[in-house]
């Protein structure tokens, strides 16, 4: 009975297996249970996340009354058998937006997952026989069901070899960035736009100086140990690390590893609001970056930005304000004129009334605040004004925010990472000055809290008055959307609903004209698909 039994399980390892890469998957896209949000994932989610229920009731109901046992282990094996095959052919169908990453940390966790399953089926093999076999079946059928909280036991049981992977490099980190002496160090924070602002003042500043940012949105502890450890060197003069925080004092721990002496914040919002608790828990936050930078450092703040103004710095350091619409600030843009080729502006120093003229290839006013802040670090640096030009003109694209490609005869707006409601505004701005027809594809707004109906419908009437036709992904989530197009009186023809932002394309394809011109604004993350 032994072999049938290790038979039987070998396949339902393999399906385990499978179906532990998914639960990793989202336990990472849901930051490994931190502020137990993969908890709160799995309760939102219930049907997708336990859909091997009716399997269970499965295995209670015929199980127990086959005393066949050939048929019973057949039964077993051809049940897991079919789910092996099913999951493989969801997998073929589907297209994960942000697959997942083989972290080391993934590696470890895969690895102690993999001894939490054999375990039990060990143990099993070692008294199983044809009176419990049935019972064998069923509490392996248990674990299979529940494994999308099976898996937190690994992770449970990682937790003190994640924390010493983490003292061990977090030392070596620190260790590294104080034996820099002459290293400067900049952090960028805010509540949107930090990887937008990263990459543009990387590329200003790399016309005089050799400038390393941390990459993608490393923007935790562990991404700014990575880069610190495994990318700064000897030749780096300035060190930019985007800064994120979903939580009070995450940028301060952030602070203490890198000590930065000079800050950017480019614009308090209410992104992550679900976890911060308030818009003030929020200002707080990204000001303990300000806070922290010592007393001979600078920060470059928002003039325009209401929550920033309004702010009581508790420190004595410089700081300098740039703005647009605001005339009291240090570095001011003005007559803005964005085309489909870019953008050009006027910049003005408040210790001079000459205007200086910029040009980007960047689209957007959100792009403009943050050349803005790395032109007022820039000059800070003792470069020129022909250096900050050059600068300017040549910086690139950031993917996913604002970027604008072509795909076939169709020209793309891609606005598709982690939106919110003034990001989403501009973007929209954006989209109706370009020629052509308009179209714009939204699942909508997250981690809002308890704004994000209130954002998404008032998103909806401000696509209502931005496009021609609009493409909702998530009918579920969508709703606020729909409610704030039927208040503007949008046709309701040309509303079209999916369920998942891969068939987007197709029906773009029926919907265009010969100069079309399509806003992807915010793709969510596969947690939040509605299949």
């Amino acid at each position: 009975m032994t072999k049938e039994f290790l038979i039987s399980s070998v396949i339902y390892f393999v399906y385990i297996f499978f179906r532990s890469e998914d639960s990793m998957h989202m336990l990472q896209q849901n930051k490994y249970n931190r502020k137990k949000t993969y908890l709160k994932w799995l309760n939102k989610n219930k049907t997708k996340a336990f859909k091997n229920l009716s399997i269970i009731f499965i295995l209670l109901s015929v199980f127990i009354f086959i005393d066949n046992t050939f048929l019973l282990i057949l039964c077993f094996n051809f049940i897991y058998l079919f789910l092996i095959a099913n999951l493989l052919l969801e997998r073929k169908q589907s297209q994960n937006k942000l697959p997942l990453k083989y972290t080391a940390r993934v590696k470890r966790l895969t690895f102690t997952n993999i001894l939490v399953v054999l375990i039990p089926i060990i143990v099993m093999s070692l008294f199983v026989n044809k009176s419990n076999l049935v019972y064998c079946y069923l509490i392996l059928g248990l674990f299979a069901y529940l494994n999308n909280l099976y898996i937190l036991l690994a992770l449970l049981i990682n937790t003190p070899v994640e924390s010493l992977v983490g003292f061990y490099f977090k030392n070596k980190a620190i260790h590294k960035i104080k034996s820099m002496k002459t290293l400067k160090v900049i952090g960028i924070t805010g509540s949107y736009g930090k990887t937008s602002s990263k990459n543009i003042l990387n590329d200003i500043l790399n016309i005089k100086y050799n400038s390393l940012p941390t990459p993608k949105n490393f923007n935790t502890p562990f991404g700014l140990m990575i880069t610190i450890n495994n990318y700064l060197d000897k030749f780096t003069d300035v060190f930019i690390a985007e800064m994120g925080a979903c939580q009070s004092g995450d940028i301060k721990e952030l602070c203490n590893l890198v000590h930065p002496k000079y800050g950017i914040i480019t614009k308090i919002g209410v992104a992550h609001l679900a976890t911060f608790g308030s818009r003030e828990n929020i200002q707080k936050t990204k000001f303990e970056l300000i806070e922290s930078l010592p007393s001979d450092g600078l920060g470059i703040l928002n003039g325009d930005d209401e929550w920033q103004r309004n702010y009581k710095i508790k420190n004595n350091c410089k700081i300098k304000w740039i703005g647009i619409d605001s005339e009291d600030v240090d570095v001011r843009a003005t007559n803005i004129k964005l085309s489909p080729n870019g953008t050009k502006f006027d910049c003005y120093f408040k210790d001079s009334n000459k205007p200086y003229q910029f040009e980007t290839k960047l689209l957007g006013y959100a792009n403009v605040y943050n050349i803005l802040a790395g032109i007022a670090l820039g000059r800070e640096f003792g470069m020129t004004i022909e250096q900050l030009k050059a600068g300017v003109a040549k910086v690139k694209a950031v993917e996913h925010r604002l970027e604008l490609k072509k795909i076939g005869n169709i020209n793309i707006i891609d606005d598709a990472y982690n939106s919110n409601p003034t990001g989403a505004k501009m973007a929209l701005d954006v989209l109706k000055m370009m020629p052509g027809k308009h179209i714009v594809v939204t699942p909508g707004m997250i981690e809002l809290g308890d704004e994000e109906y209130k954002k998404n419908k008032e998103f909806g009437t401000q696509i209502a008055e931005s496009t021609d036709e609009v493409i909702l992904v998530g009918a579920e989530k969508t709703k606020p959307i729909l409610e704030g197009l039927k208040e503007k009186n949008f046709d309701e023809s040309k509303i079209h609903i999916i369920n998942d932002v891969l068939k987007a394309f197709p029906l773009i394809q029926t919907l265009k004209e010969n100069e079309t011109y399509v806003l992807l604004e915010n793709d969510l993350p596969d947690i939040f698909n509605e299949k």
